[in-house]
Formats: C-alpha cells, sequence, structure tokens
C-alpha cells in the first residue's frame, strides 16, 4: 500500500490530516528541524500526537533534518533517546553524525534520509541502504522513470513530494539565505531569498532583461498522475508551516485520489487553498522554464471574474464562478493587487445579498480600472468545510467482544480491536433476574454507543443464564474495554536499542598547510599550473546533483553521496563542500568512506571549526585531515532551472555574461553545459588574511568563479605570501570581500 505522508506544524494540523485519511505524519521538534519558524511539537505535545496517531495506525516520524554543530551533538541524542522511548516510528537526518546515531543505537526507530541530503540517483539510494537508512527520500528533481528505477535496483522504500512548495534550488545545496542573512536553510531558518524581486542584468551591456520574481517555483502539484504515484511507498506533501485547513483539503484530495474516487471538483478544490499556482515538477518533466511563477510568490488564488463596469461609487464584477460574503478576493490592479474582504455584497438593484453567480457590485475606495482581473483568494463557505473535517474519524476500527453473563459470577468481557486482547472483568458479581434477564440486544445497545472512541461494533457473542447486568455496569465495561484495548495498543509499539560497538579509530599524520584550487575555465586552469599549484580541481570534480558518472583518472572531488559510492573503490577522492560536513563524526564517516580529506562546511565558524577539530582528536587520539574553503565568491544555490530560459535569452549564456541584483547587491550567473544554474555571491568570501590563524587545516583552497587569468595569478601569489607569513599588508577588500561566517555564528 501507498503510504500517504502528510505534514503538521501543530497539533491542529496533525488532528486535520488525521481526520483526511493520511497514513503517516512528519512534524518537527523545537530543535533540530528544518522549519523552525512553524509551531513545531515539544516533548508533551508529541507525546498527546504519537498516542493520537497509534491508536488510529498513522506512523509518527521526527525530523532531524539540520546540520548539527560539535556543541549540540549531547543534546541531539537526547533527543533521540526521548523520541525512541516515546515510540516515534523513524527520524528523518540529514546529517551523518545524525544519522550514525539512529543506524547505531536504535532497533525499531527507523532512519530516514532526507531530501536535504541531495539523493537523486541509483548510486546514493544504494550507499545509504548499505549504512543501514530504512527509506530513502529522493530529490524533487528526480523524474518519475528514474525513481521507478531506482526503486526497481536499490530494492529500499523511497519517498517523494508531491504536492506544496518547491525549493527552486536542490534542497541542501543553498546557502543564500545563510550567507546573505545569517539564518541558514541547512537550520531550518531559511527567510525564503528566493522568493524576493530580482533583476536579470546582462552585464555586457548593463541592460535590465526583467524585473520580477525570478527565482519563485510554483507550487507541485502531482494529482492528474496518480496511478504513476501508486508505485511509489510513500507520497509526501509539502506544509508544515501551512493552516490545519490547508492540511485538511491537501489529504483528503490525495486521499480520494490514492482510493480511486478522485472527481475534477475535487482537483480543482486544491487551488481553494494557499497556492502560487502549480507546476507538475520535474518529477512528471515540466518544462524548466515553467517551474515559477515570476508575477508574485504568495497566495495567487485563482480567478473568478473581472472588473466590468465602472460606476461613481461602485464597481461591477462580471463572475465566472460563484462569490459569497465574507470571501477574500485579490483584484490586480497595474501589477499591484488590492486584497479585499467582501464584507458586503451587491446585486443591481442595491441590495444587499449573501452570493452573486453572475454578476455583482462592491463599494470600495481603491482605485481600479475595467478589465481588471478578480481572484478567490480564500472561499469562507469551503473552509468552513474543511474546519468541520478537521477532528472526525476518517475511520473506525472493528470491536469484537464475547460477554459471559451468569448469576454470582463477574461480568466477563473478552474484548478484540486494534490487534490486541484484553479481558475485563467486573468488581461485584451478578444477580439472577426476577423478572427481565438481560439480552443480547441490550449488551448490543450499551456496547454501540461507541461514538466518542475510534471503535465500532462488529460482532457481539454473548453467552448467560437468567442474569441481570445493570446498564451502569455494562456502560462501565464498555468503558474499561476501550481503555484497556488502547492501552494495549499504545504499549505495543517496540523501542529497542542496540549494543553499541567499539569503533577503529582513524587519525592522520599533521601536515604542513598547502593550497589547492578549483576553477571553472582551462584558462584559469593554466594560471594556476603556471603558479605552481600541483592540486587542481576541474575536469576531476564530480558535483553534487545531475551526474553521469563518467571513467575519470586520478584524484577526484566529490560533492555528493551518489559520487562516493560509484567511484570509491576505483579513485581517491576528497569530500566537497556540498556535504555539509560541520562536525567530527561526520567528517569520521566520510573517512570510513574513503575520502582522504573532507571540505567544512561554508557554514562555520572559527569557533565551530576548532570545536570540530578537538572532538575529533579526543574521539581518534588523532587529527582529521580537512580542506577549508578561503577565497572565492560562494555558490549560493544550484538549480536545475535556468533564469535565461525564463526571460527568454536561452542560449545567449555561451556568449554574454548575467547576474541578478536586489537592494543588496549583485549575484552572478553561472550557465552550465547541460542547462543546471549556479547562483554566485556577489562578495567575495577572502579569508587569506586569517590563514596564519587558523590551525590543523591541511589544504586551503581558492575556488575560481568568474576570475580572470590576471586575476586568478594575482590571487595566488597574495594567499601564498599569506600561507608563508611574509605579506606585509592585508589582502581584504571592505567593498568587495566578505568574511562570510567567519566570525559569527549562523543561526
Amino acid at each position: 500500500m501507498t503510504e500517504l505522508l502528510a505534514p503538521a506544524g501543530s497539533m491542529e494540523a496533525l488532528k486535520a490530516a488525521i481526520s483526511n485519511g493520511c497514513d503517516a505524519i512528519y512534524l518537527g521538534m523545537q530543535k533540530f528541524g528544518a522549519r523552525a519558524y512553524s509551531s513545531n511539537f515539544d516533548f508533551e505535545s508529541l507525546k498527546e500526537a504519537i498516542q493520537y496517531a497509534h491508536l488510529r495506525n498513522v506512523k509518527i516520524y521526527v525530523t532531524m533534518n539540520t546540520i548539527i554543530f560539535e556543541n549540540e551533538i549531547e543534546e541531539m541524542k537526547a533527543q533521540m533517546d526521548a523520541l525512541n522511548e516515546m515510540g516515534v516510528d523513524g527520524l528523518i537526518v540529514q546529517d551523518l553524525v545524525a544519522f550514525n546515531y539512529v543506524v547505531n543505537h536504535f532497533l525499531d526507530m527507523e532512519a530516514h534520509c532526507s531530501t536535504q541530503m541531495g539523493i537523486d540517483d541509483l548510486d546514493g539510494t544504494l550507499l545509504f541502504k548499505e549504512l543501514g537508512a530504512k527509506r530513502v527520500v529522493l530529490s524533487r528533481e528526480v523524474e518519475i522513470e528514474k525513481v521507478k528505477e531506482i526503486k526497481r535496483m536499490a530494492k529500499i522504500p523511497l519517498e517523494i513530494f508531491v504536492h506544496g512548495a518547491l525549493c527552486i534550488s536542490y534542497s541542501g545545496n543553498c546557502l543564500m539565505s545563510g550567507l546573505i542573512g545569517y539564518r541558514s536553510g541547512n537550520r531550518g531558518r531559511c527567510v525564503g531569498s528566493c522568493r524576493k524581486v530580482y533583476e536579470l542584468i546582462d552585464t555586457t551591456t548593463g541592460a535590465v532583461i526583467a524585473k520580477n520574481y525570478l527565482l519563485s517555483t510554483k507550487d507541485l502539484n502531482t494529482i492528474e498522475h496518480i496511478e504513476d504515484l501508486k508505485e511509489m511507498d510513500s507520497l509526501k506533501i509539502e506544509g508544515r508551516m501551512k493552516e490545519p485547513a490547508y492540511v485538511a483539503n491537501v489529504v483528503s484530495r490525495y486521499r480520494k485520489a490514492l482510493d480511486g474516487q478522485i472527481t475534477e471538483e475535487d482537483k480543482e478544490n486544491l487551488s481553494k487553498t494557499f497556492n502560487r499556482t502549480f507546476t507538475k515538477g520535474y518529477l512528471f518533466h515540466e518544462d524548466h522554464k515553467e517551474i515559477t511563477n515570476v508575477l508574485r510568490p504568495n497566495n495567487f488564488g485563482y480567478e473568478i471574474g473581472r472588473i466590468s463596469k465602472i460606476f461613481k461609487d461602485k464597481y461591477e464584477i462580471t463572475l465566472t464562478h460563484t462569490l459569497n460574503q465574507n470571501d477574500i478576493i485579490r483584484i490586480s490592479h497595474n501589477n499591484e493587487d488590492i486584497i479585499l474582504n467582501v464584507v458586503r455584497l451587491y446585486d443591481k438593484e442595491d441590495h444587499l445579498v449573501n452570493k452573486a453567480e453572475d454578476v455583482c457590485y462592491i463599494k470600495v475606495k481603491e482605485k481600479m480600472s475595467k478589465g481588471d482581473l478578480v481572484y478567490l483568494t480564500k472561499d469562507n463557505l469551503y473552509y468552513k468545510t474543511l474546519e468541520s473535517s478537521l477532528e472526525k474519524e476518517f475511520r473506525r476500527f472493528d470491536l469484537s467482544i464475547r460477554v459471559q453473563a451468569y448469576p454470582g459470577s463477574k461480568l466477563i468481557v473478552d474484548a478484540v480491536g486494534l490487534g490486541v486482547d484484553y479481558a475485563y472483568e467486573s468488581e461485584e458479581t451478578l444477580d439472577e433476574a426476577i423478572n427481565n434477564p438481560t439480552t443480547k440486544e441490550q449488551v448490543i445497545k450499551q456496547f454501540s454507543k461507541l461514538n466518542d472512541t475510534i471503535f465500532e461494533l462488529k460482532s457481539v457473542n454473548f453467552e448467560t443464564h437468567n442474569a441481570f447486568v445493570p446498564v451502569k455496569l455494562l456502560n462501565a465495561a464498555r468503558r474499561d474495554v476501550v481503555q484497556g484495548l488502547y492501552d494495549l495498543k499504545l504499549n505495543s509499539q517496540k523501542k529497542r536499542t542496540k549494543v553499541v560497538k567499539a569503533q577503529e579509530k582513524i587519525s592522520f599524520p599533521p601536515k604542513k598547510a598547502y593550497l589547492t584550487v578549483s576553477v571553472t575555465t582551462q584558462e584559469q586552469y593554466d594560471a594556476c599550473v603556471s603558479c605552481g599549484i600541483e592540486e587542481i580541481y576541474f575536469e576531476n570534480i564530480v558535483r553534487r546533483n545531475q551526474n553521469d558518472y563518467d571513467v575519470k583518472e586520478g584524484q577526484l572531488l566529490i560533492g555528493g553521496y551518489g559520487g562516493i559510492h560509484h567511484y570509491r573503490g576505483t579513485n581517491d577522492f576528497v569530500a566537497d563542500y556540498s556535504l555539509n560536513v560541520v562536525n567530527a563524526t561526520s567528517c569520521y564517516e566520510l573517512y570510513k568512506l574513503g575520502a582522504k580529506r573532507v571540505t567544512l562546511s561554508y557554514e562555520l565558524n572559527k569557533r565551530q571549526i576548532e570545536d570540530l577539530i578537538e572532538a575529533y582528536y579526543k574521539a581518534n587520539e588523532g587529527y582529521p585531515s580537512l580542506e577549508m574553503i578561503v577565497y572565492g565568491k560562494a555558490p549560493l544555490l544550484f538549480t536545475k532551472y535556468c533564469p535565461l530560459k525564463k526571460m527568454n535569452q536561452c542560449g545567449v549564456c555561451k556568449t554574454k555574461q548575467y547576474e541578478l541584483r536586489d537592494e543588496h547587491g549583485t549575484f552572478p550567473i553561472i550557465s552550465h553545459d547541460d542547462c543546471t544554474t549556479t547562483i554566485l555571491n556577489g562578495k567575495t568570501l577572502n579569508l587569506l588574511d586569517e590563514l596564519q590563524s587558523i590551525k590543523g587545516i591541511e589544504a586551503f583552497r581558492l575556488n575560481f568563479t568568474v576570475e580572470s587569468k590576471e586575476q586568478v595569478v594575482d590571487v595566488i601569489n597574495k594567499a601564498l605570501s599569506q600561507l608563508k607569513g611574509s605579506a606585509n599588508q592585508s589582502v581584504f577588500n571592505q567593498e568587495t570581500d566578505t568574511r562570510g561566517h567567519f566570525n559569527k555564528e549562523i543561526l
């Protein structure tokens, strides 16, 4: 059976999802979850949530899919231990330290690989199956045919996103929010930098090609492809920051679709809660330029009419859909939105009406024009329907009882429900009936009063011999039976732990620090060779996503788990920054997989780097082998989408250079040969002045992207001087450079 997996940012949303037919819930705690701005759960509310869900055969998965800094690891472990004791079914994780702890410590609580890990191929999936994952959440960019192939060949449960908000970047490969605003998406605190207005600039001419929401994606909607989706193990709805009515709406429609009961009206109703207009996504081959909605980044609603006449004190709207009093509408006027709560709605005779189907009139102070489009953003009556569904029981479970009632004996009820058996025995003994012995019908009547429970009475076997059972006793027996079955069900959850084995220690002899360089052009490569740089990453780079694993010689720089799985048996490799390494355990796990060095995340500061090295030394009685990027324009995001194609500039990237611009600065665009795109930070990371003070790093990397040959040579010479301690002046430029997170702690 395909699992329908629903989001819950609150207890109300959890009940809405379960009441509308989900099979599992994913939710976050106050820490370590990738949606820090939703209400989330504390231990007390989570316990209530688990009990509510498990009684209804709904599983609970907790997201702990942020990167984990060294000083948080003990708290992370304690939280995981507590979640296991509470009976959580699985943890969704990104960081290797979190993954490692779940796999090595718990027998029943599963490790699920978050989409933040960037797994988008068979190799990455097989790697984590080997390491002990029980489920892999694939990247949203994977096409359905490839998903099916991975499922067939890897033979591990797969989870895919089917509805809701999309990231423009590959998840876990976006540093934009963190590097611009110090609020990291990898820490669950994304500020939505991609939802802002940007100008697209042709840097060769200075021309502004466009100014709009160039990076703002539409919402995913795959309801039309339900037959393909039924082959998957778990269908995930995004929305932990959405209201309960949204959760109820989307879950109920996908439930109907999976059950073969979906109607066209049901599909249309998906537009009646929050949406940014819809896309079928990369999953079902959406044209890449159609993945975004550049007009607006928030709730779009759906079109219901337009302004058809203008009077002195009111406007006429010609409708294509019904408009009701207290609905909320959006009127698009000169590319600006007018949001109105329709408190008063008039007919042609200027009478107040509750609803209008063809034409209506509104009185507002805002200036509008004939032809302005009208959108419904909140259908008040539909919301009331959704709200009425928030705490109903989607399904009830069979209760079968065998009742024994004999004079002089106690009342005995043997009950079966929720897959468990419960035996009830009354304290008092029964009397013989004087006139009216208790009948089976009376037992059925009292035991059928189950509306405040999750049960419905299926069968009753009544054995008696002229006994009288008071109604009060039957009711008490019913309540005891229900609670007894509840308790047995909740206590049946296995919470076993493993005996942890001591691990082999891995360490590396300290080396005198040296430079490595990554480049994007042959010209840059030649410049590095001319400067005597021995380790250059160019054609030996295997990036994090969208790879065809060609045969390569020599040492590689690998940015994704699929690449590690594919090349670990044939090539030495360095693990790249995109594996988001921020703690000692993640380093250790990558060394176990064969890494010769590990590149640290851009999101570490100086103190955290020192903490990592100290923790590694303490655990392994020796040092880690580390690489650190100390110069270059940091990659803010990597995306399968091309903003140039969106603005009809396809192919021009071969001859021109482009950048995005907002009120804070500019962001160069690198267009790759396969039409994927990297957006760079406008400011250059420059830690060259700090090289003498950074201890424990084997290799300092210079990352060249848009620099000329002359700039490459200049930077290398400055870096070599700083490394030798022979530089006599600072090379940091306050106007063009940044120290990134080096002296600041990211949220």
